[in-house]
């Protein structure tokens, strides 16, 4: 926004965002099935699509002239600025691209997501263990208010669409519908207390309550559709959930295992060594200075000369 990109479209970037990236489409795929995989960023993109188009119809602002980026991705060489396109395209070979975006792969990417994807296994793990089947199944099992219900979870939730997956897999393994699960992936990585606050210091109160009506009743329609599609086709999510990483070699599993917790190891640490660090303690300053209290000269008060020796108790004479 702070380069000219209306709300409309800063809307629709934080709806389709965190569901249609390489790393949530590959989590869910692993994780989840085929069918949740597309169904998941299809919705997102039809709900980032209304919510920013009805954003603009009714609450439309000109924000002047966009301002482009053209600085370089790779290594910032340049800010692309003083130099033409066709000279700046030129500065890195191909392999070079491709080096540099794998690097920020393994290291921007997951570096970000890996502290929440870790906290998402062991909110699932803790949802496996400890929730009776026969709850999860008799309050979320399908319908409209098992939806609503998930609203009510997944708006104020604190969470990354890399953490909500392994949830959200654990919630469907505990009998929980797939459309109440997607409701949970829509609206849970989209909006939190924080963000719904910056949004209306950002927004506005009347966009920041379009912008989450907008997301609720999309996410409850998806998530009813996906209940019919699954029930039209003959499929149990129990049984499909998590069988695409049964095409996989076992060894191939291990060692990609092994090479995750390997890229793991710095994030991790990084957050557990910020969260472990002693706080710093406030400097205290002190003073050889006497105190003044009592001893400061009265109005109107007049020293006599150094002949006279008035003495007035001040310190001076």
């Amino acid at each position: 926004m702070k380069q000219g990109a209306n709300k409309g479209a800063t809307s629709a970037f934080l709806i389709s965002t965190p569901e249609s990236g390489v790393d949530s489409i590959a989590i869910t795929y692993a994780l989840l099935d085929p069918i949740m995989t597309v169904v998941r960023p299809v919705a997102a993109l039809v709900s980032a699509m209304a919510a920013g188009l009805a954003e603009n119809l009714l609450f439309w602002q000109d924000r002047g002239e966009i301002r482009r980026d053209r600085s370089c991705v790779v290594d910032d060489c340049c800010d692309g600025v003083d130099c033409p396109d066709e000279v700046h395209a030129n500065h890195h070979t191909f392999s070079e691209k491709i080096v540099a975006g794998v690097r920020f792969g393994y290291r921007e990417v997951w570096g970000d997501i890996a502290v929440w994807f870790f906290i998402g296994l062991f909110i699932a793990a803790l949802i496996t263990v400890v929730v009776p089947d026969d709850l999860m199944a008799r309050l979320l099992g399908g319908g409209l208010s098992s939806m609503l219900v998930m609203l009510m979870v997944g708006i104020p939730l604190y969470i990354c669409a890399s953490a909500s997956t392994p949830v959200a897999a654990a919630l469907i393994m505990k009998g929980v519908s797939p459309g109440a699960a997607l409701v949970f992936l829509l609206v849970g990585p989209a909006t939190n207390v924080t963000s719904l606050t910056v949004l209306t210091n950002l927004f506005g109160k009347k966009s920041t309550a379009l912008y989450l009506l907008i997301l609720s009743v999309s996410a409850v329609l998806f998530g009813l559709g996906t209940d019919v599609l699954y029930q039209a086709l003959n499929i149990s999510p129990r049984a499909i959930i998590g069988e695409a990483s049964e095409v996989i070699p076992q060894g191939v599993k291990v060692v990609s295992a092994v090479v995750l917790l390997a890229l793991s190891i710095k994030p991790l640490a990084g957050f557990l060594r910020k969260k472990l660090a002693p706080k710093p303690v406030q400097n205290v300053f002190f003073s050889d200075f006497p105190s003044l209290q009592g001893q400061l000269p009265k109005a109107g008060h007049h020293h006599g000369t150094s002949a006279e020796k008035t003495g007035c108790g001040c310190g001076k004479n």
